[in-house]
């Protein structure tokens, strides 16, 4: 099977992340989406590592009220000391169900910003990536300035495998959601 593998802190899930998973479930190559709730981003300090085991039963409580969805939401870096890289994810993921084939799924801030992740080259090469857009953001730049860097000691040249998704953008984010909340603002239109 080959499994889009959606990470992030989903600090709250919701309709954004819902569309995302909707247009993966359409693209005919993926045969289910590992929703992965990660306990902290190495790379922002917005999100206590405490907070994931709610986090994930929350996104297990969302997932489970769509059940049109054919997503399962893992602990998977909950149960791994810190740091939580990606590429520990995937490799785990790998090791567990070798017969699977796994994909990352990112934003398009993600893709730009990719350079600073652990192992992102093998990230890109091993296993690819499929990337949505983001207001402010031109993918096909970002993604052409990639293509051109991959080459190893020798001469050689790795091949990144970038997916750009066509999808619509969803101008919500979890940051918007929080502040709301904390404004005591009824935000329940935007959770999912």
């Amino acid at each position: 099977m080959k499994i889009a593998v959606y990470s992030g802190t989903f600090n709250p899930l919701h309709i954004g992340h819902h569309a995302i998973m909707t247009q993966l479930e359409q693209i005919d190559e993926f045969d289910c989406v590992y929703l992965i709730v990660s306990p902290k981003n190495p790379l922002k300090e917005n999100v206590s590592a405490l907070s994931g085991h709610e986090r994930y039963e929350a996104a297990r409580d969302a997932v489970a009220r769509h059940p049109e969805l054919s997503a399962k939401v893992l602990d998977i870096e909950l149960r791994r000391e810190p740091p939580h890289y990606t590429i520990q994810t995937l490799d785990e993921l790998k090791a567990l169900e070798p017969e699977n084939d796994f994909v990352l799924v990112i934003g398009a801030d993600n893709l730009e910003d990719i350079h600073r992740w652990k192992d992102y080259r093998r990230i890109l090469s091993e296993y690819g990536v499929v990337v949505f857009p983001r207001q402010g953001y031109d993918l096909g730049k970002i993604k052409e300035r990639l293509m051109k860097e991959p080459f190893l000691e020798g001469g050689g040249r790795l091949e990144y495998k970038i997916e750009l998704i066509d999808a619509p953008l969803v101008n919500v984010s979890s940051s918007e959601i929080r502040k709301g909340l904390a404004e005591g603002r009824d935000m329940s239109e935007y959770l999912m």
